[in-house]
């Protein structure tokens, strides 16, 4: 009996891709089971990632020894033989079950429903089962179970659940996962900015050597320039020489001019 349920979960999961684990299960009508009990809780609880898990018209009529399945929020026990029991669902630590499908079983009596007050139940239904029969019934069981919202896919007025309130608790979860990734994506993005920064400080510092440098370069120009200031060029020392000559030749007709007019 083991043997089928392995074979069961390995085809419901052969198309799920290896890269992440699987947060749905689907095994309506893949089993029937021989004993009316699931197999050892150690085949789902491999799977704590599980928020969706469906075992519809596989003959269960008892959930001893449920799976502690964490994460789990919608549970599907549709068409099978269950009349009792349901506090197996509360041993399991099923904290985060919102949506409970228990439609066309055998719960007969309120009472058997009382366990389901300790879970955060906010979607039950109950359709086909004999207790839907009992008079008050609605009113019953949203006074026992306070965070319920919907029985069998109505609100306490009676008005019927629309689609887009299933889809929004989706795209709640949807979000929920999105959030985490972006905190891992933006914690990344922050430490390769960092990591960039760092590397730009290492870059800018010899552009600053460079500046410094030309600055220097600058001073020297400036004091070349200056008059009077800097080593003489060839090109001064020729032009030096020129005014020399030329003041010689001044002075000595100066002498010339000198003696002749002595002389007369």
């Amino acid at each position: 009996m083991a043997d089928s349920w392995e074979q069961a979960v390995a085809a419901a999961l052969k198309s799920h891709s290896l890269s992440s684990p699987p947060r749905t299960l689907t095994l309506d009508g893949a089993v029937k089971s021989l004993n009316g009990r699931l197999p050892s809780s150690s085949l789902f609880e491999r799977f704590q990632t599980l928020d969706h898990l469906s075992l519809a018209n596989v003959r269960l009529s008892s959930l001893e020894g449920f799976p502690r399945l964490p994460k789990l929020r919608r549970l599907v026990l549709s068409d099978n033989r269950i009349a009792g029991g349901l506090g197996e669902l509360v041993e399991a630590g099923l904290g985060e079950l919102r949506d409970l499908d228990l439609s066309n079983n055998r719960i007969q009596a309120i009472d058997d429903l009382a366990p389901l007050a300790k879970l955060g139940l906010v979607s039950l239904d109950l359709y086909e089962c004999p207790v839907t029969k009992i008079k008050g019934y609605r009113s019953k069981m949203f006074e026992m179970i306070p965070s319920l919202k919907y029985l069998d896919k109505m609100d306490a007025d009676g008005k019927e659940r629309l689609d887009s309130d299933e889809e929004e608790e989706e795209e709640s979860d949807v979000e929920e996962i999105d959030d985490d990734e972006e905190d891992e994506d933006e914690n990344g993005e922050i430490e390769e900015e960092s990591d960039g920064e760092e590397e730009d400080d290492e870059d800018e510092a010899p552009e600053s050597e460079v500046d410094a440098e030309s600055e220097e370069s600058e001073s020297e120009e400036v004091d070349v320039d200056k008059e009077g200031c800097g080593p003489p060029t060839q090109f001064s020392l020729q032009n030096r020489r020129k005014r020399d000559r030329e003041d010689n030749l001044v002075g000595e007709s100066n002498k010339n001019s000198k003696l002749i007019k002595d002389q007369h």
